[in-house]
C-alpha cells in the first residue's frame, strides 16, 4: 500500500475518534455559557466526519485493486494478531456511504436539537457528548471496515455496541429509553458471545487472526461450519435478524438522527458488511448458508408485517430495517455477495432520507403518531416529496435505488431456484425467492399506508402550524434524495459493479450486477398491487386507518407475532428466576456463613468484654473488702492490747 493511500486509510477512523475523544474532554461550561460548549462540539463532530468522507471519496479514486498494510502486535507462540489495513473496492464504497450518513446526522442534529419547544432547556449541556457519541460510533463502524485483523474488527464492533447503548438512552426524558438501551446492549452481547467464538475457531485455526491469513487457510469442513454459524449469531444480533431482532423497533426510543444512523451506516450494516468480508469461508461452508437463508425468509416477513401495524412512524421505518437486511442477508445466502452490498448502498441512502425526513415531521408537529398527523403535504411540500422519493426507493419503483438493488436480489434468489447455481441449494433460492416476492408487495402496503397517514387527507389533531424544517434540517434532507433516486443506476458503470467484488470472489458475479434482474414484471405487478389495496382501502374512507382491515390479525402485527413476548417467558423470566435463586442461595450460602461467623465473632468477643468488664469492679471490690477487713483486724487488735 502506497503511503498516501494509507495515510488515506488511517484517517478515515482516526479523524472521527480524535473528534469523538476531544469531544468527550472538552472541560463543563459554566452554566451561563453552557452554549460555547455546544457550538465546540458541533465544530468537532462536523469536522470529523467531513474530513473522513474527504478521505473516503479520494479513496474511491485511488484503489481499485485490494490492498493491505498490517504489522505483527502480538505473538503468542505461532499465535499472531496483527494491527492493519484492509482496502478493497467494497469498503471504500460502504465507508463512502457511512461518512456521507455520518456528516448529514452531524449537520441535521445541530438544529433537530437545538433548544425549543421539541427539547428540554438542558440541550447545551448533553448536546457535547452527544456528538462525541456519534463521532465515536462512526469511527467504530469505520474501524470494522478497513480492518485487516480480525481482533480490530471485534473492537470496532463491540465499540459500535457502547455507542448505541449511550445514544439510545440519550434523551433521559423518556421513561423507555433507558430500558431501550439496556435491551439492545444486552441483545447484541448474545450475539457477539457467537461471534467471539467464531472468531477465536478461525483464529486458532490458522494462527493468525489476520483476515488474509484466514481466508487463506484450509479448515476443516465441520470446524468451519462451526464457526460460521457462531458468526452468524453476532451478525443476526447486529443486523437485528430473526431470532435476535427484537432490540431495534425498542431502539427508536433514541433521538431520530441517531435512528438514522444506526439503521442507514453502522450497527444493522455491520453484520452483512462482515459476512460480505468473509464470504469465501461461507462459500464453503453450505450449511450456515442455509441456515442464513432460513433465518433472512423469516425476517424479511416479520418485519414487513410487523411494520404494517405500526402507529409510531419511526417504528414503521424500523420494522422496515429489519425486513430490508433480510433481503441483503437472503442474497448473502444465495451466493450474490454483491447483490447484497448493492443493497446495502441503496438502502443507506434512502433509509436516511426517510429517518430524517420523519425527523422533520416530528421536529414540526411535535408527535411521533400517524394518528396524530394527516394533512402535511400542503404545509410540508419539501418533505412530502423527499419523503416519495425516499418510500418509492424502498418499495422498489423504476427508476429509483431500491429498484435496481432489491430486484437484482430476487433475481440472483432466482437463478439459484430455478437452475441450482451458486453455493447452496436450490430449496434455499426457493424460500429467499418467495419470502423476498412477498415482502415487495406488503412493503408497498405499509409504505403507501405511511404516505397517506402523514401527507394526506384531512388534518386529525390542531398541529402547532407545521412547516418545512429550518435549513439545517432541510439540506442534510434533499442531499439525501440525490442517491436514493440515482445510485442504482450506478449498476450501469464498470468501475462500480468491479469495486463491489468481494475478497475471493473470481465468478464474474458483481461485473453482471446490472445483468442480475432480467425478469422485472413479476415485482413490479406485485409493488403495485400492494400499493393499489392500501391506496383503495383509504379512499373508501380517509379519515381511518387502512390497517383497520387487517382485523384480528392488527394485534398479532402490532406485536411481532408476539415474539418479544415470547422470549421474555423462555429466556428473561426463566434468566430472573435463576438470578433469584442464586441470590439467595448467595444471601442464605456465602453471605449467611460470612455474617454469621462474624456475628458469633461479635458475641464471643461481647461476652468476653462483659466477663472483663464485670470482673473489674470484683476484684476491686475484692481488694477494697480485704483492705477494709484488715484494717478492722488491726484497729482490734490494737484496741485488745
Amino acid at each position: 500500500m502506497s503511503t498516501p493511500t494509507l495515510w488515506l486509510a488511517a484517517v478515515l477512523p482516526a479523524a472521527p475518534l480524535l473528534a469523538g475523544l476531544l469531544g468527550l474532554l472538552l472541560p463543563p461550561a459554566p452554566h451561563h455559557d453552557r452554549a460555547s460548549a455546544r457550538r465546540s462540539a458541533v465544530a468537532l463532530g462536523v469536522a470529523g466526519a467531513a474530513v473522513s468522507l474527504l478521505a473516503a471519496l479520494a479513496l474511491l479514486v485511488r484503489v481499485d485493486a485490494p490492498v493491505e498494510a498490517s504489522t505483527t502486535w502480538i505473538d503468542l507462540g505461532g499465535l499472531r494478531v496483527t494491527l492493519g489495513l484492509r482496502l478493497d473496492g467494497v469498503a471504500v464504497l460502504v465507508a463512502t456511504a457511512v461518512t456521507a450518513v455520518a456528516l448529514a446526522v452531524q449537520v441535521y442534529s445541530i438544529g433537530y436539537l437545538r433548544r425549543g419547544p421539541h427539547d428540554d432547556v438542558d440541550v447545551d449541556h448533553r448536546y457535547p457528548p452527544y456528538a462525541a457519541q456519534l463521532s465515536l460510533f462512526t469511527a467504530a463502524m469505520l474501524t470494522v471496515v478497513v480492518s485487516g485483523d480480525l481482533i480490530m474488527l471485534l473492537v470496532g464492533w463491540e465499540v459500535m455496541g457502547v455507542c448505541s447503548y449511550l445514544l439510545i438512552a440519550h434523551d433521559r426524558r423518556l421513561p423507555e429509553a433507558p430500558g431501550a438501551a439496556v435491551q439492545a446492549f444486552l441483545v447484541t452481547r448474545v450475539g457477539d458471545v457467537g461471534f467471539l467464538l467464531g472468531i477465536a475457531l478461525l483464529g486458532v485455526g490458522a494462527g493468525s487472526f489476520r483476515i488474509a491469513d484466514v481466508l487463506a487457510y484450509d479448515y476443516g469442513t465441520g470446524t468451519l461450519t462451526a464457526a460460521c454459524l457462531l458468526l452468524l449469531a453476532g451478525v443476526a444480533g447486529k443486523s437485528a435478524q430473526f431470532p435476535l431482532h427484537t432490540w431495534l423497533p425498542e431502539a427508536m426510543a433514541g433521538p431520530t438522527p441517531v435512528s438514522a444512523l444506526i439503521h442507514a451506516a453502522t450497527m444493522v450494516a455491520a453484520g452483512v458488511y462482515a459476512v460480505a468480508r468473509l464470504f469465501p469461508l461461507f462459500e464453503r461452508a453450505p450449511a450456515a448458508l442455509a441456515v442464513l437463508g432460513v433465518l433472512a425468509a423469516i425476517t424479511m416477513l416479520l418485519g414487513a408485517f410487523a411494520a404494517t401495524a405500526q402507529d409510531d412512524i419511526k417504528r414503521v421505518l424500523a420494522w422496515s430495517t429489519v425486513s430490508q437486511i433480510g433481503y441483503m442477508t437472503g442474497a448473502l445466502a444465495v451466493g450474490a455477495p454483491a447483490a447484497a452490498l448493492f443493497h446495502l448502498l441503496t438502502h443507506a441512502a434512502f433509509k436516511a432520507l426517510l429517518f430524517l425526513a420523519a425527523g422533520a415531521v416530528i421536529h414540526a408537529v411535535g408527535t411521533t403518531l400517524m394518528s396524530r398527523m394527516g394533512g402535511l403535504r400542503s404545509a410540508m411540500p419539501v418533505t412530502f416529496w423527499c419523503t416519495v422519493v425516499g418510500l418509492g426507493a424502498l418499495v422498489g419503483v423504476p427508476p429509483l435505488s431500491g429498484f435496481w438493488s432489491k430486484d437484482g436480489v430476487l433475481a440472483a434468489a432466482e437463478a439459484v431456484a430455478l437452475d441450482g447455481a451458486g453455493p447452496t441449494a436450490a430449496w434455499v433460492g426457493w424460500l429467499v425467492w418467495l419470502a423476498g416476492l412477498a415482502g415487495v408487495a406488503v412493503t408497498a402496503w405499509y409504505a403507501t399506508r405511511l404516505l397517506l397517514r402523514t401527507f394526506l387527507g384531512a388534518t386529525r389533531t390542531p398541529l402547532l402550524r407545521p412547516h418545512d424544517p429550518p435549513a439545517l434540517l432541510r439540506w442534510p434532507v434533499l442531499l439525501l434524495t440525490v442517491p436514493a433516486a440515482l445510485l442504482g443506476l450506478a449498476a450501469f458503470a464498470p468501475w462500480f459493479a468491479d469495486r463491489l467484488r468481494v475478497p475471493g470472489d473470481d465468478t464474474g458475479e458483481a461485473a453482471e450486477l446490472v445483468h442480475l434482474a432480467p425478469n422485472l414484471i413479476l415485482p413490479f405487478l406485485l409493488l403495485l398491487a400492494g400499493a393499489g389495496v392500501a391506496w383503495a382501502g383509504w379512499r373508501r374512507d380517509p379519515a381511518a386507518d387502512p390497517a383497520r382491515f387487517l382485523g384480528p390479525l392488527r394485534p398479532v402485527f402490532a406485536r411481532a407475532f408476539r415474539l418479544d413476548d415470547v422470549q421474555h417467558t423462555l429466556v428473561v423470566r426463566p434468566a430472573g428466576a435463576l438470578a433469584r435463586v442464586v441470590r439467595t442461595g448467595d444471601e442464605l450460602g456465602v453471605d449467611g456463613l460470612v455474617e454469621g461467623s462474624g456475628r458469633a465473632a461479635v458475641e464471643v468477643g461481647g461476652g468476653l468484654a462483659a466477663l472483663h468488664r464485670a470482673a473489674l469492679p470484683r476484684a476491686a471490690a475484692g481488694v477494697l473488702a480485704g483492705a477494709l477487713l484488715i484494717g478492722l483486724a488491726v484497729a482490734l487488735i490494737g484496741v485488745t492490747s
